[in-house]
């Protein structure tokens, strides 16, 4: 109800940027959610609709002192992960390498202890049973560290065996997909980034591993005096007795193994480690700290909605476009508390009631999240420095969305409806 009457009362006119007047009720929604919380962080969110560029707007604070700006970077956590699959996917179009080929043909090292008929393919849609972080490496920080991480995958056990389940990797599947796809190739992975996808789309601005000339651009969450006392308390309540919340009734509901969720999540010593360090935004860990610009990461899946063709350039072929976008399985894998859809390195796209069933994208743990809908050859991404919201975003995302393809159906159908 809080929340309720702060969007009602909010200002709709407090962001910057760009609008095509056929989605201005969109930009008055996204400031309606932030205006609210504009002291506490900044957002920005970038829509393209057939082809062209509709939304290009910010919002709110970069720091305490600076103000979030157009060129403002982001880090968008598992966001990443749908950028990391369109490079695989790019690649695969150009004959580098093949969804159904074992890894192991470009990578021997991987095929240690049961390894040895793993797929492209299996790890793309959350199949490989790898999802393992927690008993992968002694200490968190040890993730910055690609070459030893690359040779700890190889050496991994799976936990299930290929084709009996299915779990999602929140954080191996970086290294599990890009340490194919220089094995494949004998390129670095921000090689391949630079060549195959940034270049082609005249992107600048998506890092996995921001170079330190960057480093300033990047927006970092910053405490607010609400955020401090926040923090103490948490800290005290971690000392009372432990009661069960609703996400632990909701877990326990599902059938969802919480070991299974804290091994796939929570590398041992993460508080040795942040993602908004120097180390930890200059490391590569394409499966958590991509860092990007709306802009990007809505330019990315503008091509998508186009069905892999940008500006009359072929990035995916068809039959490569067909297959990366086809939902593998629909039941709930091991670790997500409600079922995704996984396409090949993206789940479905969440919304409030409008139903997209040729949309794909994927979201962050902060909230996050970038898409398309070919069917309505519309993209979306929004990205921000907000406290962290959950693994299935959050009420802002779903909202934008749902907005957002309500603005493009008026244009198609001339009504924006609900479902």
């Amino acid at each position: 109800m809080k929340e309720l009457k702060a969007y009602l009362s909010a200002s709709p006119n407090q962001y910057h940027g760009d609008v095509a007047e056929n989605f201005e009720d969109l930009a008055k929604q996204f400031s309606r959610l932030q205006h609210p919380r504009m002291h506490q962080g900044g957002a920005a969110l970038c829509v393209y609709f057939q082809g062209q560029k509709v939304v290009d707007i910010f919002i709110g604070k970069k720091s305490a002192t600076e103000q979030w700006e157009k060129n403002t970077l982001s880090v968008c956590y598992s966001t990443g992960k749908g950028v990391l699959a369109t490079l695989a996917h790019i690649l695969v179009s150009r004959g580098l390498l093949d969804y159904d080929q074992p890894i192991a043909k470009y990578w021997p090292e991987f095929a240690q202890n049961g390894k040895s008929n793993i797929c492209l393919a299996d790890i793309l849609s959350h199949q490989s049973g790898l999802f393992d972080i927690r008993n992968l490496v002694q200490d968190a920080t040890q993730m910055a560290d690609w070459e030893l991480m690359l040779n700890r995958i190889a050496e991994a056990k799976p936990r299930f065996a290929l084709g009996e389940d299915a779990a999602y990797q929140p954080l191996t599947f970086g290294w599990l997909v890009g340490g194919v796809l220089e094995k494949a190739t004998g390129q670095s992975l921000s090689h391949l980034m630079q060549q195959y996808l940034l270049q082609p789309l005249q992107i600048q601005d998506a890092y996995f591993g921001v170079p330190t000339s960057e480093l300033d651009r990047v927006a970092r969450p910053f405490l607010t005096a609400n955020s401090k006392s926040s923090s103490s308390d948490s800290s005290k309540r971690k000392n009372t007795a432990k009661k069960m919340t609703l996400k632990d009734r909701v877990t326990a509901w599902s059938g969802q193994n919480p070991q299974d969720f804290q091994d796939a999540m929570i590398p041992k010593g993460m508080k040795n480690f942040s993602f908004f360090s120097e180390q930890g935004l200059q490391a590569v860990i394409p499966a958590a700290n991509g860092v990007f610009s709306a802009e990007s990461l809505a330019k990315i899946y503008a091509m998508l909605a186009q069905g892999g063709i940008w500006q009359q350039q072929q990035l995916t072929k068809p039959e490569v476009f067909q297959r990366m976008s086809q939902i593998q399985y629909q039941h709930r894998d091991r670790i997500m508390p409600i079922p995704m859809h996984w396409r090949l390195g993206y789940h479905r796209v969440l919304t409030l009631g409008k139903h997209v069933p040729q949309g794909f994208g994927h979201l962050g743990f902060n909230g996050s999240g970038a898409w398309c809908d070919p069917a309505r050859q519309l993209s979306f991404a929004y990205t921000h420095n907000f406290a962290t919201a959950s693994i299935t975003g959050d009420y802002r995302l779903w909202g934008l969305t749902q907005e957002t393809l309500r603005c493009a159906d008026k244009i198609l159908t001339g009504h924006k409806g609900w479902f």
